[in-house]
This record gives C-alpha cells, structure tokens and sequence, in this order.
C-alpha cells in the first residue's frame, strides 16, 4: 500500500539518503542543529522578493490543507497567460510547489528560486522533481529554469532584479533526468513502506553524510563510534579521505597512529594517544612577539550577511562588519584599556559608522593583532573601496596588522587540549584551562560568530529593552575575543620569557 507522501523537499532529503526520510519520520527529536538558520531566513527572502521577477503575479497562498492550494492553482491556471507563484501540484502522492510559474496559452514554464550563488546538483534534481509532477498531470512544460544569485551585483539605488538574479535554463537535463526521477520515487516509497518504526534501516556512513548538506543526524548515526576517531582529526584532512580509512577499517587513533598520513594528523593523534607535554618553538614565537610595537591594539570583527543587499555598494553575501571590540596597550606595563563600537540595526550609513569610529580609536601607528589576518583585512579593503575619503587611514591599519593565529595554525605551539585545531575557541581553554572568565559557554546570550550576526539581525523590530539585553550579550561576546588575544599574547610572552 503506498502511503507515502512525497513533496520536492522530502524528494531531495531522499535524494542524498533514504534514512534522512525515516528519520524524519520517526526519530525527528534526535536531529541536531547544524547552524543554517541564516541559510534559512536568506531562502525565504529570497524566494520573496523573486516573486516580482516577471512582474504582476498571482500567488497561492500556503496552507496546511493542500487540497486548497491544490484548487486556488486550478484557479489561477484558467487566467492563462499569467504568471502563479507557489502554484501547487499533486500526481501520485507526488506533491510540489512551484516557486514561479509562467503559465501561457500554449504551455507550461518553471523557475525554482535558490539563494545560492551557484548551481548545485541537488537544485537540478529538485527542479526535475517538479517537472516529473506537471508532466504526469499532463501539462506542457516547455522550459524548467533555475533562479540564483548574482554575487557580482552591486547595489546602487533601488533593487534591480534582473540584475540581482541569473536564470539558467535546464530543460534538456530536467528532461533526461525523467527515468531517474520516476526510479528514485520508487525507491523511496519502497524503502519507507519497508521500515516503520520499529524496524530501523541500517545505512553506512559516507560522503552523502555532507553532501550536498551536513546531516543533522550525523551524531545519531555514529554514536557508536569509539571517541575519537578519524572523524575528530582537524587540521585539513579531507572529508573523503577520513571516509577512505573508515571503510579500512582504520578509525580509532589506535589504528591511524601508524598510518602514513600528514604529519599534521599524526602528531594530533600522538599527543592524544601519550599525553605529551606542550610543543613550544620559542624563535619563532619570540621573533613574532619582538616584531610587535607600542601601542597595542587587539581587535576583532564581527559581521552579517545578506543573500539581498540592502545597502548601496554592497553585494549579496558580503561580510557586512556591524561590530568591533578593541582591547588597547599603550606601552609596555600599562593598564589595559577597552574600546568598543556596536552599530544601530537601523542606521543605514552603520558602515561609514563602524570604520570612523575604528579610526578614531587606533589613532597611532602601533601594532594591530587579530587573530586570522585573512578576515579582517579583507573587510577593512572592502571599506576602503566602498568609502575612498577614509581609504588612507584604513590603508594605515591594514598595513599595521599583526597575526596571532600562525603560532596555532603551524603547530610552533601545540598542545593536545588543542585537538587539532587552532580556532580561538580551542586555543583559549587549552591555554587556560580552569578560567571559567574565559569560556565562550559560560556566555550569556552570544557564543560564537554566527549567532552574533543572527542577534543582531534579530534586533529589527525588537522593543528597546530587548535590544538592550540583547546587545549587551553582543558586546559581552565580541570583548572576550580580544581579550582572549591579551591572553595568548601574555602566554606567548610567559612561555618564551619574553617581555
């Protein structure tokens, strides 16, 4: 008896693995959070505002009743030629709403809304999924088309959406993909008939666990993997070759220790597996700490993103900075002095804000330490193209930047509370293990990038005592990531003997 209900995303999170599907079904409350909220939210304003992509439109409003959206779209499809948003279908249990459906006299046209930058495979099959519907209802669908971002787009004035979107048309796939739709439904509805709740599926491991998408059942499928395991090693190892050695059979740090792998990876299990002591190459510890110059200015960026630029000169996706805390040294043995700058969510010029504000407080040649250079250069470069009056003084502190973050990255220090990475949030608590003042958990409101961006995205609408706890749970988190710098610059110091 085929009691399953397919809709284009079931069809998709099948796609990558069945078990996703039963899951789903039957174990939801073991799903873990993998941190696409934002992803979420730039998918729906972008499904949005695409709407107006063809101009006047009808849409079928959602509804738990799929029958009536089913019977709006039988509705709007008689006013042809038009354009119908979230026109819904269903063939075979097989349900799908379309995100934009140019409905003429002599066919059928599909354009399914993504907010990437690019165009993935799991977009093809999503969009071939739908084609699979409306042609087994009869429909002439003369073209199937994928809508996504253009992250060359600049803003300037009003949203230009013919420019803010590429179209790219892929009938002539979504057409060869036919069979391999109609087999995959097959499939699907078989392997869900063929387990209910009390007869789990056993699925291996394998590259469809991050691909297209993490899974967020990934700590429930390998909880019976021993801690750690090839899955635990940071430094760069890819993805597909852990994968290789845990179809070996290798996995454990007992079993890899004597593997030929990177020596990266083989000293992350070394001291893992014998306890060692802390490695500290002093000369060039010691060369990076005499480089450094009065004053001292430790800084760090927080930023958001924005799949529609909401800001002239701005492009999809830039790394928006909203935020900065800046611990200062003005010379050797002074009081440690904090600095900070948290933007409006409703001032619309926060960026010239952000960099006057950076300008006024490292008004002196001294040395600027962040801790993955990459990052805040890059945002400072982008002011300066984006606010040419202010680009010498930026220029100025790029040119003063100092990075922490080599020492870690290249192993002159390493210890085994490192676990292989050298992310700030790893190194701080191996350094200083029983600082409670210095555990990113032990935060109130923020504990890492992302939520940051998402708090302050989330201050729009917000009372003003809301906003207030909120940014105080802002600033709270972006001062701990530059006085996490004063501390590795103090224990760079104590373990060299530096002064």
């Amino acid at each position: 008896m085929d009691n399953v209900h397919l809709s284009k995303s079931k069809y998709c999170r099948a796609k990558q693995c069945n078990k996703i599907l039963w899951m789903d079904k039957y174990k939801p409350e073991e799903k873990e959070a993998t941190g696409n909220e934002n992803v979420l939210k730039n998918g729906t304003e972008v499904g949005e505002i695409a709407k107006g992509l063809f101009g006047k439109h009808t849409n079928i409003e959602y509804n738990t009743d799929l029958t009536k959206m089913l019977s709006d779209t039988e509705t709007a499809l008689k006013d042809a030629p038009n354009v119908i948003t979230e026109a819904s279908f269903k063939y075979d249990n097989n349900f799908c709403s379309v995100d934009i459906l140019i409905n003429a006299n002599d066919g059928i046209e599909i354009y399914e809304v993504k907010s990437s930058t690019e165009i993935k495979d799991i977009y093809i099959d999503d969009a071939s999924y739908q084609y699979y519907v409306l042609s087994s209802l009869g429909y002439n669908v003369k073209k199937v088309s994928i809508v996504y971002i253009n992250n060359q787009y600049v803003r300037h004035g009003n949203l230009e959406l013919n420019k803010l979107f590429n179209i790219e048309d892929i009938t002539e796939i979504a057409i060869n993909k036919q069979p391999e739709i109609h087999n995959k439904i097959k499939e699907i509805k078989e392997y869900m008939n063929g387990h209910d709740k009390d007869n789990e599926p056993e699925e291996l491991i394998g590259m469809q666990c991050f691909n297209p998408y993490a899974c967020e059942y990934w700590e429930y499928c390998t909880k019976n993997l021993p801690k750690p395991n090839v899955f635990d090693i940071r430094g760069g190892m890819h993805t597909d070759k852990k994968f290789e050695k845990y179809y070996e059979g290798k996995y454990t740090f007992q079993d890899l220790q004597y593997e030929n792998l990177n020596e990266r990876y083989l000293e992350q299990i070394d001291f893992e597996l014998n306890n060692r002591e802390p490695k500290i190459e002093v000369e060039p510890i010691k060369k990076l700490l005499e480089s450094l110059k009065y004053p001292l200015y430790f800084i760090d960026f927080e930023t958001f993103q924005l799949a529609v630029p909401e800001y002239d000169g701005t492009r999809p996706y830039q790394q928006l900075p909203f935020q900065y805390s800046l611990h200062i040294v003005e010379k050797e043995g002074a009081p440690l002095q904090h600095k900070e700058f948290l933007a409006e969510i409703d001032d619309g010029d926060f960026l010239r804000h952000f960099a006057e504000s950076m300008i006024h407080d490292i008004p002196e040649n001294g040395s600027v330490i962040v801790y993955n250079q990459n990052f805040e250069h890059s945002r400072i470069n982008e002011l300066a193209r984006m606010l040419p009056d202010l680009e010498e003084e930026l220029m100025r502190i790029n040119s003063n930047m100092v990075d922490f973050l080599p020492p870690f990255k290249q192993r002159q220090y390493y210890m085994k509370e490192m676990r292989g990475s050298a992310s700030i949030k790893q190194v701080l608590p191996a350094l200083y293990p029983n600082e409670q003042d210095l555990d990113y958990h032990n935060l109130p409101v923020v504990h890492n990038g992302s939520e940051a961006s998402e708090t302050f995205l989330s201050l729009r609408g917000k009372s003003k005592d809301e906003q207030k706890e909120l940014r105080k749970g802002l600033l709270v988190y972006c001062k701990l990531d530059t006085y996490a710098m004063v501390k590795i610059w103090e224990k760079l110091k104590e373990v060299t003997n530096t002064k």
